[in-house]
């Protein structure tokens, strides 16, 4: 039973992933048909980062009304109608109202797996499935790319992705039953495990918890802005033509998939602090080989690099949240976790753009070192309790 529910959880992961990279591939393309400023990725962003950060807030009352498994249906279902939508619009304020079922079906989702699989698995399966989602992320910009390098639009690439969200919101549907059946015969541990319900205010109080937001603001804050704007600053600052900025694009994802997939075999092995840290580093190595001036070398191995960096941390911090807080608390933070993620998610591209748009977009490097130092700073605050599982 459980065997077949972590597959259903792995597919579940892929969703999650195939939309998240798309707006940012497209974006080059994108902003000149609908005649706004390149800034204006970041309003849409923000849109969708903010309808996440408001579903992974109210996550533990929506989890306990409805279960684990119709929450991932639902949101999986937003999210595929969002992007049917997105794929049909030729308005960019329509991409905006769109862009409010596109966030708001993510955050639930997102609180509800990563708590169950934190709860119930061991650390290399959060990062195999973290690797699952980078599998989706990498796939959403190359299948972006292949649509423009063949004459085809991005509304193309929009569609395609819809009706691969369609089949996998089918497939989840069809999965209730398991999961009805795996939390009836949970209900006592879940109980006990979720029962505890938590203000904000009572969650800030919790030992740690302050840095431990922090740090996933930093996080989202970092894999946000390099997912949304990596492209453009391909094309913008360094002359690169925007089909192949797009592909470019997918080694940053590309990195996160294979560092994880690594990172669930050193994670039977390495605490999930040092897990953390070895990402940290390879994060600030990353950046600084993107700033060599070394042509495409040093813009693919520094944008692959800065990806496999991201990899392990977030696993990580996630896995160590019942260890950190108690099983009992783990739920309620876990989706304030999310929300804090998010809002870095939210407000820290946009705020790149403005940068990009009335400074230099050729600080991008720089906008992503701060918050691989403010990561460093909190991670080292928080003293993750979890180790080698």
């Amino acid at each position: 039973m459980m065997t077949l529910l972590l597959i259903i959880i792995y597919i579940s992961f892929i969703s999650l992933g195939l939309p998240d990279s798309l707006l940012g591939s497209a974006w080059p393309v994108m902003y000149g048909e609908l005649q706004v400023p390149v800034s204006f990725a970041g309003i849409i962003s923000m849109i969708i980062a903010g309808g996440t950060i408001i579903s992974s807030f109210f996550s533990e009352k929506i989890i306990r009304r409805l279960g684990t498994g119709p929450v991932t249906a639902i949101s999986v279902f937003m999210t595929a109608a969002a992007l049917l939508g997105f794929s049909l619009s030729h308005s960019a304020w329509l991409l905006c109202i769109l862009a409010v079922p596109y966030g708001l079906g993510a955050g639930s989702v997102d609180a509800a797996l990563n708590n169950f699989v934190a709860l119930h698995y061991k650390a290399h399966h959060m990062s195999w499935l973290h690797c699952f989602w980078g599998i989706g992320a990498t796939a959403g910009p190359f299948i972006m790319s292949l649509c423009l390098n063949t004459g085809k639009s991005w509304h193309s690439g929009y569609m395609t992705i819809a009706l691969i969200q369609i089949i996998l919101t089918v497939f989840l549907f069809l999965s209730l039953p398991l999961w009805k059946k795996q939390q009836a015969g949970t209900a006592s541990e879940e109980n006990g495990a979720q029962n505890t319900s938590l203000s904000f205010s009572r969650v800030l109080q919790l030992p740690g918890a302050k840095p431990a937001l922090l740090c996933f603001f930093g996080y989202c804050a970092l894999e946000a802005s390099a997912g949304l704007w990596g492209s453009s600053y391909f094309v913008l600052a360094k002359g690169i033509p925007a089909e192949k900025a797009a592909q470019w694009t997918s080694l940053f994802y590309f990195g996160i998939t294979f560092g994880r997939f690594i990172s669930g075999f050193l994670s039977m092995k390495v605490s999930d602090k040092n897990m953390v840290r070895l990402g940290q580093a390879v994060a600030l190595i990353g950046i600084l080989v993107l700033c060599l001036p070394f042509g495409p070398l040093s813009i693919c191995g520094g944008y692959f690099l800065i990806g496999l960096g991201c990899a392990p941390i977030y696993p990580s911090l996630l896995h160590a949240t019942p260890a950190n807080f108690g099983r009992e608390y783990s739920q309620a933070i876990m989706g304030i976790q999310m929300a804090c993620a998010y809002v870095g998610s939210t407000f820290m591209p946009p705020l790149f753009g403005l940068i990009a748009q009335y400074v230099n977009i050729r600080l991008f490097p720089c906008f992503l070192l701060l918050f691989v130092i403010l990561m460093v700073i909190t991670a080292e605050k928080l003293k993750i309790k979890s180790e080698v599982s």
